[in-house]
């Protein structure tokens, strides 16, 4: 069984992005988006005006926090060999619901991918006042979508800032 990470977050979170499940580099590393092609932290820093890809990795998630963003995923546990999304089985959730209750000023819950909105948008259909936005894919599993039409995408979430 894979796990996901515990909730990046703080109460003035405005934008919280899920992912779906850590993949095997970023399960080795205990690091979310640890995959060096993964386009995450690039994308983001876009989002926050802020370069996060030379930082150190808790100085990353600093950063983000201090700019509005939490981060979390949708998979709580699951069975999977490699690091693709098609191959998560037996899958447990996790509480995306109950996590976006605890934070008073969220605006938006952001979808990192495909997998990511199928199994969230599951819990959080009767949410109120809360944008959900479903976005390209920041993996290098999803390359067919050159960066320019990812970063156009993403950064849509600063709206939500």
């Amino acid at each position: 069984m894979q796990h996901c990470f515990p909730p990046v977050t703080r109460p003035d979170t405005r934008l919280l992005v899920l992912g779906s499940l850590p993949g095997v580099k970023s399960l080795a590393a205990q690091q979310y988006y640890a995959h060096p092609q993964n386009l995450f932290w690039r994308l983001m820093s876009e989002v926050i005006g802020r370069e996060l890809v030379p930082l150190p990795y808790e100085a990353r998630l600093e950063a983000l926090l201090d700019g509005k963003v939490g981060l979390w995923d949708t998979v709580a546990a699951a069975t999977r060999k490699g690091s693709l999304d098609v191959d998560i089985r037996l899958h447990e959730a996790s509480d995306v619901a109950r996590l976006a209750g605890t934070l008073p000023d969220l605006r938006a819950i952001a979808f990192n991918g495909g997998t990511s909105a199928r199994i969230g948008r599951k819990q959080l259909s009767g949410i109120d006042g809360v944008a959900l936005i479903d976005l390209p894919s920041s993996s290098p599993a999803y390359a067919s979508l050159p960066f320019a039409a990812k970063r156009e995408a993403w950064l849509a979430l600063r709206a939500y800032l």
